[in-house]
């Protein structure tokens, strides 16, 4: 990837003034065995933002990968999160020395809540301790994922503390335009996870004529869609030209007309993955 490339990849500037690449890889469901080598292939591709998970097994790859592509480390934003049994104020803590003693890194970029799971109702003790790893510098910035309005309100009342990004899932049929509206009333980013819908928009018949009219694959107008509404994105897969083909997206933009069609495609009943009222 050319250095023009790279250079044309945008940033965002978070609330408390750290800066994310809004386009980055995610490595849900990839394998430990290759999700190193997806990692150095997405690097040297241009992407500067990894997102991985405790739950998803491949932190020590992920490092593994990071490292191979030779990067210096405040080159690269790496994001982590905690996962649901380990809620506790110091079990939060022990988590995350694990997450990064998998990593082998001496901090992340981004760590954050995985879900609320309101059952349990410990989400704010894992936010307080949140809060301490970014006052001691090994999390440079903090957040959730999968937080509604309610939990987002709570967190924020019970601690004066807003996060910066909330990681929900959001695609062109499950737009979060509610959510969304909140997040920017308090200045947090909206970062997108499964942007394809689990792949099943590929095919829509609408996406795939706007994306004709660009010249484009599905995959590559629906990940533009993110990018020109704002939002940070983090597309998955584990083949080398899609990982590629994916970082193909800075050469065009929606217009006005296209991104009128996808609004219409919005439905409340669009949600494919858990719902953060019930998973545990």
């Amino acid at each position: 990837m050319s250095a023009s490339a790279i250079a044309g990849s945008p940033m965002l500037t978070l609330a408390d003034g750290q800066t994310a690449p809004q386009l980055g890889l995610g490595v849900w469901l990839t394998p430990a065995e290759v999700a190193a080598q997806c990692v150095q292939t997405a690097l040297e591709t241009g992407y500067r933002l990894i997102d991985t998970a405790a739950a998803y097994q491949n932190e020590a790859a992920v490092g593994e990968g990071v490292r191979a592509a030779g990067l210096p480390r405040d080159e690269v934003f790496v994001t982590t999160k905690l996962w649901n049994t380990h809620h506790d104020y110091d079990e939060a803590l022990r988590a995350f020395d694990k997450s990064l003693q998998r990593l082998k890194m001496d901090y992340v970029d981004l760590y954050l809540i995985h879900w609320p799971v309101p059952v349990q109702d410990r989400y704010i003790d894992a936010w307080r301790a949140l809060a301490r790893l970014q006052e001691e510098g090994r999390a440079r910035s903090i957040g959730v994922c999968n937080f509604m309005v309610e939990h987002l309100r709570r967190i924020i009342g019970e601690t004066g503390v807003i996060p910066v990004v909330n990681q929900v899932e959001l695609h062109p049929q499950f737009q979060q335009t509610e959510l969304r509206a909140f997040h920017a009333s308090r200045g947090i980013a909206t970062q997108s996870w499964s942007p394809l819908g689990h792949g099943q928009l590929l095919k829509h018949p609408e996406l795939a004529r706007i994306a004709a009219r660009h010249g484009k694959t599905a995959a590559q107008a629906i990940i533009r869609w993110h990018l020109d509404s704002g939002l940070l994105v983090i597309p998955k897969s584990v083949r080398p030209e899609r990982i590629v083909e994916n970082f193909e997206v800075f050469d065009f933009k929606l217009d006005d007309e296209d991104l009128a069609a996808i609004a219409k495609l919005d439905s409340p009943a669009g949600r494919i993955g858990a719902d953060p009222l019930t998973f545990q």
